[in-house]
């Protein structure tokens, strides 16, 4: 379908875009979209292969893969009990449905309720079977996804639980931060990664490091070193950990999992930073990303909780200068493409609307549109976060329930289908000189968004 929308222009991206929201409400069980941006069930062999990165973009076959989708944090504990697991091919059948095409998601639980490592290297299979699950029913959806193996944060149990199982060792520690420098707490997390890593799926009998599923590895989810605002510490890390994985798994991409703030490596780029405490957190934007093993670069959008909760145009202004910056950044700087791999706005939030949440929406759309339109860095973007029904006590005031939501749905099939005609349209090698060009002029993307 996507290979004949040019002919008719603008007009019929609309309908089109209005006749899969109508497909999607009436039928939850719709089949996903491939990567020509037709409907139809996944194909096996070579059209499902690794996501790879030639310069400034990601490539699939040699061809550009622009990334439209969404974050779903909670499916690998809701596929370890039966009575919840059906939420898990819900959200991925919903999504499907309105085109997303990357997941990004969970890969540890430590030491908490239904852990998936409940001490250093011991697994409970049940719960590694949970995200074997994940991992086939992404696949029959062709939706990728990306693997956070370990939280900056306490859920799941982030840093602060390696701390407490090398106290309990008998470790001297004094700081969450430990986690990043002693020898010991860096051990156990090479043993997680080594365990997810050589996991052999028991549903589909893949080694998850040849998994074509897998669209990147990331090292953890927002790390902060706020013990050391140099950046020296969390940096040294990241060099270590990302060779680590490369050297387990050279096949797949890895990206860190950073917010995107500007650190003191550039103090000319601090006055992009949504306010004075981001410099002080310890990571450092370009200098993070300059690092080998490390593919791509990744930054966070939430003017909400960085800047106000109070909501104003002022979240829309910041969020374009902060798109925009990142994206020079991995041109003039990185060579390497830019996912904002997490971005949305709390229903909790004073002012809040879903015309607001929609406009917020269109602003990042309408930034990585721009960037695409010229072969640029913009690789893509997630929203955070997409819920089924029946979810609701899980949402911290991000979820957005597509069914429930249509004008967002349009929104998100709209982009879905204009990053299948580029996907699908222009070769690699072309270098964006021929349908390119024509398909963008028949795109008039600021006027429909």
């Amino acid at each position: 379908m996507v290979n004949k929308e040019q002919k008719f222009g603008s007009k019929f991206l609309f309908l089109a875009a209005s006749f899969v929201l109508v497909v999607f409400v009436k039928n939850a069980n719709c089949a996903p979209f491939n990567e020509a941006g037709n409907q139809g069930e996944m194909e096996d062999g070579e059209a499902w292969t690794m996501v790879q990165k030639s310069g400034n973009q990601f490539v699939v076959n040699g061809q550009p893969f622009y990334v439209n989708g969404f974050n779903t944090y909670w499916l690998m504990v809701f596929a370890a009990d039966q009575s919840t697991r059906g939420k898990v091919t819900e959200v991925f059948q919903q999504a499907s449905a309105v085109g997303l095409s990357v997941c990004r998601t969970w890969a540890f639980n430590d030491g908490q309720w239904r852990a998936l490592q409940k001490t250093p290297a011991v697994y409970d299979e049940d719960v590694f079977k949970a995200l074997d699950f994940v991992m086939s029913e992404a696949k029959k959806f062709k939706i990728r996804l990306i693997l956070s193996l370990v939280n900056n944060w306490e859920a799941y149990g982030g840093k602060s639980q390696y701390v407490k199982w090398g106290k309990a060792a008998g470790l001297n520690l004094t700081s969450d931060d430990d986690f990043f420098s002693h020898p010991t707490l860096k051990s156990y997390y090479k043993a997680h990664v080594k365990a997810v890593l050589n996991r052999v799926n028991t549903f589909t009998n893949m080694t998850y490091k040849d998994d074509p599923t897998i669209f990147s590895w990331e090292l953890m989810n927002e790390p902060r070193c706020e013990s050391d605002p140099s950046g020296d510490k969390l940096q040294a890390w990241i060099e270590e950990m990302s060779v680590y994985v490369k050297s387990i798994d050279p096949k797949h991409l890895v990206q860190i999992g950073l917010e995107g703030f500007y650190g003191p490596s550039t103090p000319n780029r601090a006055q992009y930073n949504p306010n004075s405490y981001a410099q002080q957190v310890g990571t450092d934007f370009i200098r993070n990303h300059q690092v080998l093993g490390v593919d791509y670069a990744s930054a966070h959008i939430y003017p909400d909780s960085w800047i106000s909760q109070s909501l104003s145009d002022t979240h829309i202004e910041f969020t374009k200068s902060w798109m925009q910056s990142h994206i020079d950044d991995a041109e003039n700087h990185l060579n390497m493409p830019v996912v904002f791999s997490e971005f949305g706005v709390s229903s909790k939030d004073p002012g809040y609307n879903s015309t607001f949440r929609d406009t917020l929406i269109s602003t990042v759309y309408t930034n990585i549109l721009n960037s695409t339109k010229k072969g640029g860095a913009g690789g893509g973007s997630l929203l955070w976060q997409v819920f089924p029904e029946g979810t609701d006590y899980m949402d911290d005031g991000y979820a957005i329930v597509l069914s429930k939501s249509l004008s967002t749905a349009n929104i998100v099939s709209l982009h879905s289908k204009r990053l299948n005609t580029y996907n699908s349209l222009c070769s690699w090698k072309c270098h964006w000189a021929c349908k390119k060009k024509h398909v963008a002029d028949n795109f008039q993307f600021h006027e429909e968004l």
